[in-house]
């Protein structure tokens, strides 16, 4: 019964939109929904509506910040780390499911389509690190790398300040840790091995199925599972600590699939693990359901 839930929903998720030319290929999330801090907002009612002020341009646009502070403290209890830090708002991966969507409302953009397409990068976040471990107060506990968004996601290739924050943690021998979906990990092999060896660093990989069709609909621009498979054997053989992020698991979809990832991330180097269940909070409902 699963298999045919799964079916069915990569089915109705791809065909239906096909079948009137509106599906945007390459992103979780097609439309936008109204962000509710904003007193106005346009949006498309209906799908056959031929309204000609509604943006058709897909395209990512990397808005540069200057960003006031890097460095956030996590007060929920239920929450695995004590700080984050992330270097961009907004992900390009698209994964429909993503609870940060939410988090672009606060910027002034919809939890759908914008969250994708307009990433907020903060230009000057390894030069706030370097400012905040500097603090006479500041005791080096551990800090996550992507607790919001993915510190990997492609704008990484162009800006590199992912890069620039491991190397000012290598310099302070601050803790951190990461959680990525993207294989541009491997970049940073060399300084990653480095920092392993002072036992200064872990990662963990987000694996969510091994039904290829399933992760281009759930998330479309993650590298498949196979690669990912691949970045925790190549960072474990180099003296990484790798680990597996199991998220979400979904019931009728993927969590079935639990045991299976599990044993392929421990047969690849893997030594621990985390997973999280599907939470549909506010606009992450209804771009989950569309």
């Amino acid at each position: 019964m699963a298999n045919n839930l799964k079916q069915d929903a990569v089915r109705i998720t791809t065909s239906a939109k096909n079948e009137l030319n509106q599906y945007i290929h390459g992103r979780g999330a097609q439309i936008n929904t109204p962000n509710k801090f904003l007193k106005t907002s346009l949006s498309k009612k209906d799908i056959e509506a031929i309204d000609d002020w509604e943006e058709t341009n897909a395209g990512t646009q990397y808005i540069v910040s200057e960003a006031k502070s890097i460095v956030n403290k996590i007060d929920s209890p239920d929450v695995g780390m004590s700080y984050s830090m992330n270097p961009y708002a907004g992900c390009e991966h698209g994964c429909i499911y993503c609870y940060a969507r939410n988090v672009h409302e606060y910027w002034g953009y919809s939890a759908g389509l914008d969250f994708e397409r307009k990433i907020i990068v903060k230009k000057n976040a390894p030069q706030l690190l370097r400012k905040f471990l500097m603090h006479k107060k500041w005791d080096a506990t551990p800090i996550m790398l992507s607790g919001n968004t993915d510190c990997y996601q492609p704008a990484e290739q162009k800006y590199r300040l992912t890069r620039g924050l491991l190397e000012v943690c290598n310099e302070f021998n601050q803790p951190v840790g990461i959680l990525t979906k993207n294989s541009w990990i491997l970049k940073d092999k060399d300084i990653l091995q480095e920092m392993a060896k002072k036992k200064t660093v872990s990662a963990m990989v987000s694996i969510t199925s091994f039904d290829e069709s399933l992760r281009r609909v759930m998330e479309p621009r993650t590298t498949t599972t196979k690669q990912k498979l691949k970045v925790i054997n190549e960072l474990s053989s180099v003296g990484v600590r790798m680990g597996i992020m199991m998220g979400p698991m979904i019931p009728g979809l993927n969590e079935q699939e639990m045991q299976r990832i599990m044993k392929a991330a421990r047969d690849n180097g893997a030594t621990f693990t985390a997973y999280t269940f599907i939470r549909l909070n506010g606009a992450i409902k209804f771009l989950f359901r569309d």
